[in-house]
């Protein structure tokens, strides 16, 4: 008997009903009643969510003119700062070795993340001025303390209020997915907030000349937009890996949260002193120096993300190997889809 029974059900084994003594499951009217405004409740906490963040985003969005959301070129120069961050999210997509996620979930968990990267914009602007008076050390506490943290969250929150409780999400590789998706989603909307605030719409037209508007931000942002996939999507594997050990869940969402916000807190910290150490170095101007940076940072957090996916790839495929009798292929074919009993809750 599960230790965490109640000490009438763990010594019962005479069979008799235990209902509303030491069990419980639904039977009378109030037991439906109770069942229906949990779920409602439930639901209506994710709605208000939800319908804060829209709110916060639509503001958002006024302040910088509707036009904004319409103008090809800033629609370019967005597309064009998030192909790199497309590029590693769809690395992670490929790298599950389970089933393929359906593109309901997908869209839905990056929309999210588009919705609720409103909170740490929010949060991060009245937390920053509480730094700003202590200098250096203030901003690097703000990184670890509050950006970090919050960002990271905000990501892992998209996944929460959705994917994480589809059916569909039925492998701890899946929270990496999403985490991966998530993360896309938050790089997208805070590019457009980042080119919006240093570009001047009046001087934009559509050609190559727009990639050197607001002093190549859209290139600038490009280079950023990788790590929040990566950070996000170790929180994501993380959040996966607690759906599926419940007894754990809480430390298990918790480790993710806080590997996915040091390194991100991490690279803000370093990303402007060693690019000057970079560029006092090699002789490189900012740019290149900057790149270089992005590219070793980045490329070395990146490196350590794939090899936990490839780690699970492996124990996947030797665990269905051996279940099957044989070689399982790529896993995605038939004859190697698992029996997804043991995955879940």
């Amino acid at each position: 008997m599960d230790s965490r029974s109640d000490p009438v059900q763990r010594a019962d084994d005479e069979g008799r009903d235990l209902y509303d003594v030491a069990t419980w499951e639904e039977r009378t009217s109030l037991d439906g009643l109770s069942v229906a405004l949990y779920w409602l409740l439930t639901r209506s906490a994710k709605a208000l969510v939800v319908l804060l963040a829209g709110i916060i985003l639509l503001t958002i969005f006024g302040s910088f003119g509707a036009g904004l959301l319409f103008d090809p070129t800033m629609a370019a120069l967005l597309a064009l700062s998030a192909v790199p961050a497309f590029g590693l999210a769809a690395y992670v997509y490929v790298s599950d070795v389970t089933t393929g996620e359906p593109l309901s979930l997908l869209v839905a968990t990056f929309l999210l993340s588009v919705l609720t990267a409103t909170f740490a914009a929010v949060l991060n602007g009245v937390a920053r001025p509480l730094f700003e008076p202590l200098g250096f050390l203030g901003l690097v506490l703000f990184f670890f303390v509050v950006v970090g943290p919050i960002e990271e969250t905000v990501k892992l929150l998209a996944v929460r209020l959705y994917a994480y409780t589809d059916a569909r999400f039925d492998a701890v590789i899946d929270g990496a997915v999403y985490g991966a998706i998530a993360g896309l989603g938050f790089a997208v909307i805070e590019n457009l907030l980042y080119i919006a605030r240093n570009v001047d719409m009046t001087e934009l037209s559509l050609g190559l000349a727009a990639l050197g508007a607001g002093d190549g931000i859209a290139a600038l942002r490009a280079l950023a937009g990788p790590g929040h996939v990566v950070y996000s999507a170790f929180a994501g594997y993380y959040l996966g890996l607690a759906k599926f050990n419940p007894e754990n869940r809480g430390p298990i969402v918790i480790k993710g949260l806080v590997i996915a916000a040091t390194i991100h807190a991490l690279y803000n910290t370093l990303v402007g002193p060693a690019t000057v150490v970079v560029s006092s170095v090699s002789g490189l101007p900012q740019v290149p120096a900057l790149f270089v940076f992005v590219v070793v940072f980045q490329g070395f957090f990146g490196y350590l993300l794939v090899r936990k996916l490839r780690r699970y790839r492996e124990v996947y495929l030797a665990t269905q190997a051996t279940e099957t009798g044989g070689a399982t292929g790529d896993g995605r074919g038939p004859e190697a889809t698992p029996e997804r009993d043991e995955f879940e809750e």
